[in-house]
């Protein structure tokens, strides 16, 4: 029973990885490598995760694949293998972590989507150059900036955050300075739509419940097992996902309206001939 369920689900696995996607198009995408340990082996398989958000707000699981989270050539393998499939449409947004090699593979397969870096990923690599003492107050000064009501004052933020710790944790404030137009890229979109695009909670929401479910049976996984069984909880998953705020905004943002701090910019009237 359990060889013809594995079967099963090997064949619904395949047919999903082989679907057309020339009718689909996806706002913003979110992106992240997770580790799964199934049995105790050599090295925690990886999965690369792509999560997109449709027209019409729905959130959609794009891509599942094994792989490296840090190699640029596993990201650009899944992202080559989505737009051979008919995803010809670049995303307006990307969401993850620096860390992954996806962003290299992001610029070389849609060059035109831009970056919005995770804030979730960043708080705990900028407050893990902190001493714990002193970690508290610095996540108060983060959230300053990530909650900032307009570009202007997260950049006032990040200024004032440099000055107050830069003289003992020059690391950490390198660590922030660094990626800092890539952190504030959600302020050129919807101001409903900011909560979605500042960290990749729609992967690690989602994960969270899938890592339970793995732990509890990690004796008894392979790591081909493994992969089915998350493919088949996260598909599971899938049909409670809620839908994004403010899709009444996503036909502007495909349309190419601009938003600055949020908030819709009027086009600027053509002068008289």
């Amino acid at each position: 029973m359990i060889a013809r369920l594995k079967g099963e689900w090997e064949d619904e696995y395949q047919r999903w990885q082989k679907r057309d996607l020339s009718a689909r198009r996806y706002v913003y995408v979110w992106a992240d490598g997770v580790y799964l340990q199934a049995r105790i082996e050599p090295q925690a398989e990886c999965m690369l995760v792509l999560i997109g958000a449709t027209p019409e707000g729905k959130k959609e699981l794009i891509g599942f694949q094994t792989g490296m989270r840090e190699s640029a050539q596993s990201w650009k393998e899944l992202l080559v293998d989505l737009k051979a499939r008919g995803l010809s449409i670049a995303p307006e947004v990307a969401v993850g972590d620096g860390a992954l090699g996806f962003w290299k593979a992001l610029d070389e397969t849609f060059p035109s989507t831009r970056h919005q870096r995770c804030w979730l990923h960043k708080t705990l690599n900028v407050l893990d150059k902190f001493p714990k003492s002193v970690q508290p107050n610095a996540h108060k000064d983060l959230r300053e900036i990530w909650l900032a009501p307009d570009r202007a004052t997260a950049e006032t933020a990040i200024a004032t955050f440099a000055e107050k710790y830069a003289p003992k944790y020059d690391k950490a404030v390198e660590c922030l300075i660094k990626d800092r137009e890539t952190l504030l890229t959600f302020f050129d979109f919807p101001a409903d739509h900011w909560d979605h695009l500042r960290t990749t909670n729609p992967i690690e929401s989602v994960f969270a419940t899938v890592r339970h479910r793995t732990a509890r049976m990690k004796g008894a996984l392979s790591q081909a097992t493994a992969r089915l069984m998350v493919f088949k909880l996260v598909m599971a998953a899938a049909k409670t996902w809620r839908r994004l705020q403010g899709q009444n905004q996503l036909p502007k943002v495909i349309q190419g309206v601009k938003f600055q701090d949020g908030i819709e910019v009027a086009p600027e009237a053509k002068s008289a001939a």
